[in-house]
């Protein structure tokens, strides 16, 4: 997915995304993501986001204990933190999460990042001031792409150290990416015209808390996944054909008796997709009664691909919604809880079955492969080569 999308061809046509942390779609995600679709803060969530605000201001005010905000994180939660040392704590959680290693994430993967992490702050749960989620916005929108390593995700504390990289040059320290030129974070914001955000109470730790790095690049991979599985349907289909297969495996009757979603549509792709096949009726009444697994079966393979495909995008769906940060202020009651969200059980789950899937799609096509280009198991040229001996042709494949 790779893509120049600091260009001037971005989707500024179809409107600014307004987020509201409730109803970001993966439609929504392609548009920003991919497209360069400019995005905003909603006037509702605006409002959302102030009153959580004005919780957390009292409580500062009033010195009373809140983790991560008048204390330290982790095991330094029971040291209190002075009221004239609040920024500097915000500042240093950054500055010490921000220790990622590797090669760092594609622009792409950062501006999944920073679209999902704005829209979580969002949802008015965080605490911090509207003006952190418009210099994040403002990031997206002219090109700002913070460089973050791609190693250093916790991913039972979450993505707190890719999350710190991202942070970093909204204080504008850090490096960023601004038009193709790797800068220090402070030198692209001053380029694209943004001003330095100054963490105030609460607002590093809502940086930092969350699952947005892994569920960035698993929706960029879901993306990938799920025109895969079109595909997939589509080599099949034309090496059934290749192979003088029959569709009859396909027939909706077969399907409706083991009435899986995925199954049953790839049985419909592929019944569409071999429908007048000139091929197909010049066999029709040969002796083969089945064909090999490999085409026989790509319902129940392929469709079993799906539904797993459709397993991770509904957790993935969740999770963009999701309030990840902790603590959290729940504005109505006037009270900040701390939990768990942070944790990215659910995410990996799915990705790790998301990479199951996958394998099992490359196994089958695998299969099909040897069977055209092995002379003992098709009727085709050996190799696929047009002069045999001469050429080699798909040998080595």
């Amino acid at each position: 997915m790779k893509r120049n999308v600091a260009s001037e061809n971005q989707e500024r046509n179809r409107g600014a995304l307004a987020l509201t942390g409730n109803d970001l779609t993966i439609p929504d995600f392609r548009s920003v993501v991919l497209n360069g679709r400019a995005v905003g803060l909603d006037r509702k969530a605006r409002r959302r986001v102030e009153a959580a605000r004005a919780v957390i201001e009292k409580l500062v005010d009033a010195e009373t204990p809140v983790y991560g905000v008048t204390t330290g994180l982790g095991k330094l939660s029971d040291v209190r933190v002075s009221h004239d040392e609040i920024r500097e704590l915000q500042v240093n959680l950054v500055r010490s999460h921000a220790c990622g290693v590797g090669e760092a994430l594609s622009e792409i993967e950062t501006r999944a990042i920073m679209l999902l992490r704005a829209n979580v702050l969002a949802k008015g749960y965080s605490g911090c001031r509207p003006e952190v989620i418009d210099a994040l916005c403002e990031m997206l929108n002219r090109g700002v792409h913070p460089v973050i390593p791609s190693r250093g995700s916790v991913g039972a504390s979450g993505d707190l150290t890719p999350l710190a990289h991202l942070a970093l040059v909204l204080v504008g320290e850090g490096e960023a990416i601004y038009r193709g030129e790797r800068l220090p974070g402070g030198e692209a914001l001053k380029r694209s015209r943004i001003k330095p955000i100054t963490l105030e109470a609460k607002e590093g730790i809502a940086l930092l808390n969350g699952t947005q790095a892994m569920l960035g690049i698993g929706l960029l991979a879901l993306l990938e996944a799920e025109n895969l599985a079109d595909t997939a349907d589509v080599a099949g289909a034309l090496s059934l054909d290749a192979l003088r297969g029959t569709p009859v495996a396909f027939d909706k009757r077969i399907q409706a008796v083991r009435p899986h979603p995925g199954q049953q549509t790839v049985a419909r792709h592929l019944e569409a997709l071999n429908r007048g096949s000139q091929i197909r009726e010049s066999h029709r009444d040969c002796s083969r009664m089945q064909d090999a697994y490999s085409l026989r079966c790509m319902p129940q393979v392929h469709g079993a691909v799906r539904d797993a495909l459709a397993y991770a995008r509904r957790v993935f769906e969740i999770e963009m919604n999701s309030a990840t940060d902790n603590p959290l202020v729940f504005a109505k009651d006037g009270v900040v809880l701390s939990g768990g969200n942070f944790h990215g059980e659910p995410l990996p789950l799915a990705l790790d079955i998301l990479a199951i899937a996958l394998t099992q799609l490359g196994g089958i096509s695998e299969r099909r492969v040897e069977r055209l280009v092995n002379p003992a198991l098709s009727d085709l040229p050996p190799f696929l080569a047009e002069h045999p001996g001469l050429h080699s042709g798909f040998m080595m494949v």
